[in-house]
């Protein structure tokens, strides 16, 4: 399976992302903002970063790159799309998941290994998740704060549109502890922390069997993949 890793102005973790879909069993296809070519990949990832130095809102200027207008219009015929920390403020810039972004209500950048519970175990990247499980997965954020208006967030709590939520702590004053949400199609999604960090042994969050041997991430890969092949079958 061909999924498709998009670098913007800023990008940080592009190679991760390409790692970890490797790792899952798919082929990582390297694609640039600037064109308008998807190259026949089969789901896209956002990857993290400050695309544009966030010198406008964080991730407002990467919405409208070239390459947008074919993940817009593929993300509504239904292909799969991650967007991760700066990628979900993508995915909100371009109305493809509700709500929008603000700084940390703590005022810094946080960095830190965040628990988190699994709200939705039914959309195209989470299916390989248990409804309710408690994974560990890396946060690096300063504007990770989710916002939304009073009616947006009853409309995604009554649809079942959160997929994660904080547990524990919440690292940045996100309304309603909300760490991830998707489309009411539940082929996009979009979370504030990085799977793509939490995929290999000895890179990982620290877990009690041994330090850095965290691996959650990985279903968000797997999931991805295993559901794709199913609906080709």
């Amino acid at each position: 399976m061909r999924v498709g890793v998009i670098t913007f102005p800023g990008s940080l973790d592009e190679r991760d992302a390409q790692r970890a879909v490797r790792l899952a069993g798919g082929t990582p296809v390297a694609l640039w903002h600037g064109a308008h070519d998807l190259e026949g990949v089969e789901a896209i990832i956002l990857p993290g970063g400050f695309s544009y130095g966030d010198y406008l809102r964080a991730g407002s200027i990467a919405s409208h790159a070239p390459i947008m207008a074919e993940v817009i219009d593929a993300a509504h015929k239904g292909m799969p799309v991650l967007g991760i920390c700066n990628g979900f403020q993508m995915l909100a810039e371009a109305r493809l998941v509700p709500g929008a972004h603000g700084r940390n209500d703590c005022g810094t950048f946080v960095r830190r290994d965040q628990k988190l519970i699994v709200e939705n175990n039914t959309t195209a990247w989470t299916k390989d998740f248990t409804q309710g499980e408690e994974i560990i997965i890396p946060l690096k954020n300063a504007d990770g704060r989710f916002v939304a208006d009073a009616d947006t967030i009853k409309r995604i709590e009554d649809n079942g549109q959160v997929t994660f939520r904080y547990v524990g702590m919440n690292p940045n004053g996100s309304l309603d502890d909300i760490a991830g949400v998707s489309n009411e199609a539940g082929n996009v999604v979009g979370l504030m922390p990085h799977p793509e960090h939490a995929v290999e042994p000895g890179f990982g969050p620290d877990t009690a069997q041994a330090m850095r041997s965290g691996l959650d991430g990985l279903k968000f890969f797997t999931s991805v993949i295993q559901s794709t092949l199913l609906a080709k079958a």
